[in-house]
């Protein structure tokens, strides 16, 4: 920094140095990769949304971002597009709409490894058949593979194969509160007819 002679006052003139001083400081690595999930329908409608952090902290700000994303984004067939200020990477399936979204200096190949892991996973465990009515009926194992593939922002997993494992073995250990209201009448059923028999 240079300082004015007559005052002794510092004056606003950068140098080099410090504005890569100052860049560096904005671009600290980060485990944080992903800002948001989401899964839209064919009209632009939420499916699944994800968001982890505070970039949009309202749902009317989410909707409207996400509007927004669809609008510029279902009529073409790029992958990645730069938007608000974010990176956006995507991909379309039958009626559906898939987006993994990160900061404007995010690596686009960490945030397609996570939207393909995602897809592929949701591919392996629907059997192919990723489409709207599918996936409604089956959004359980969706919210559990995003948890597998993210945590916080942090991506976690990459590998479908290690998601759909997973899910599957989270899928088995269904807790008691977990469980339909038809499971619990049958196992109750089943207590009275063996306590009457006795």
């Amino acid at each position: 920094m240079q300082t004015d002679s007559a005052a002794g006052q510092p004056t606003h003139c950068s140098t080099s140095a410090e504005l890569s001083k100052m860049d560096a400081v904005l671009l600290d690595p980060s485990l944080y990769t992903v800002k948001a999930v989401l899964i839209l329908d064919n009209d632009g409608e939420r499916l699944f949304a994800k968001y982890y952090d505070e970039t949009y902290p309202t749902v009317k700000e989410q909707k409207a971002f996400e509007k927004n994303i669809f609008n510029k984004t279902h009529r073409t067939d790029s992958e990645i597009a730069l938007l608000e200020g974010l990176t956006v990477v995507y991909k379309s399936s039958i009626d559906l709409y898939f987006y993994v979204i990160g900061s404007s200096h995010e690596n686009e190949l960490m945030l397609m490894a996570v939207l393909n892991c995602l897809f592929d996973s949701l591919s392996q465990m629907l059997r192919k058949n990723v489409e709207k009515r599918t996936l409604l009926e089956n959004m359980e194992g969706l919210f559990l593979a995003v948890d597998e593939i993210i945590d916080g922002g942090v991506i976690l997993e990459s590998d479908p194969q290690q998601v759909v494992h997973r899910v599957a073995l989270r899928g088995d250990d269904v807790p008691l509160t977990e469980q339909t209201v038809s499971q619990v009448l049958q196992s109750a059923k089943e207590q009275i007819k063996w306590s009457l028999l006795r």
